[in-house]
């Protein structure tokens, strides 16, 4: 893309929503900043799902569309442990070393002997969803599960200006995808362990015969990116609750996430969340009856000028 293709891409984006922004602010400024911090925070909790999809999907190709139901089992399992023993932070740590522990299993036993093939992958997880979907019915029912926060995240966070208080839980998501997002990144770009990955995905031969055990860096990567589906999941059953049909709505939401960021790219994660939840908050704010039609048509107006993605690189 050019300079002056960036330029006019950027001012068709940008000059709608500056138009918007000055309307909103001008007709209800409370209305907008609640819905920007809305916005954002959701964006923090699809950022953590998709950012274990970036690194399974994006970045291994590996097609796991039972990534949903990883984080439906985070937080059930985590709903369990935070009523048995009443430790929000145990229960954090159970979700999110449940999640990955299926996904361990998931490559060890399923992915691993369908490398490439990407076709077998889709239909195999598409049923394992299923199946995991089905299972988790009969054991907690169609009925809605939730969580308590901590007591130190419960209640709003008093005397910010404009808006008067705001949900201290909701806020804290934002340094939880931050911490996530910067770890990540870090992990990728700046350790051994980041380095073989990249290096495995661009030739996996050539790393296997400089005597890396591929598969064991596969596995790692496969269970960070599973265990933070359930770590999401953790935080989804306070703020969304728990219930069937959240694990699609969710694996739909990293697929956006992954495709308008950029395959592989935790930057590009970061921001497609970033415009996914924008799009969904002030949708269902400001014309609830369309929120899902500016959601596809953010995806549709980003593909259509970077067919890779934001930060999506040729392959």
């Amino acid at each position: 893309m050019t300079r002056n293709e960036r330029l006019a891409t950027g001012l068709l984006i940008g000059a709608p929503v500056a138009v918007f922004s000055v309307w909103a602010l001008a007709e209800n400024p409370r209305l907008y900043v609640v819905t920007l911090l809305n916005s954002l925070t959701l964006a923090s909790l699809y950022f953590i799902v998709a950012s274990g999809f970036t690194l399974v999907f994006g970045l291994m190709r590996n097609v796991n569309l039972a990534h949903g139901s990883l984080y439906l089992l985070g937080g059930y399992v985590a709903f369990i442990v935070a009523e048995r023993t009443g430790w929000w932070i145990l229960a954090l740590a159970a979700g999110f070393t449940a999640a990955a522990l299926a996904g361990l299993l998931l490559q060890v036993l399923l992915l691993r002997h369908m490398q490439g093939q990407e076709l077998r992958q889709t239909m195999v997880t598409i049923g394992l969803s299923i199946v995991i979907g089905d299972l988790l019915i009969w054991i907690f029912t169609g009925q809605v599960h939730q969580m308590e926060a901590p007591a130190w995240l419960q209640g709003p966070i008093r005397g910010i200006p404009l808006i008067k208080a705001y949900s201290a839980y909701r806020l804290s998501l934002l340094g939880f995808g931050i911490a996530i997002g910067v770890g990540l990144w870090l992990l990728l770009n700046r350790t051994r362990l980041g380095a073989m990955i990249r290096a495995g995905v661009d030739d996996r031969g050539m790393l296997a015969a400089a005597g890396v055990n591929v598969n064991l860096v596969f596995a790692i990567t496969f269970t960070l990116g599973a265990g933070l589906a359930g770590f999401g999941g953790v935080i989804g059953a306070v703020e969304l609750s728990m219930v069937p049909g959240e694990d699609t709505r969710l694996l739909l939401a990293s697929l956006i996430v992954v495709i308008v960021g950029g395959m592989g790219s935790v930057v590009g994660a970061a921001i497609g969340a970033a415009i996914l939840g924008l799009a969904e908050t002030y949708g269902l704010a400001y014309a609830p009856t369309y929120s899902v039609v500016f959601v596809f048509v953010v995806l549709i107006g980003v593909l259509a000028f970077r067919p890779r993605g934001i930060m999506g690189r040729p392959a």
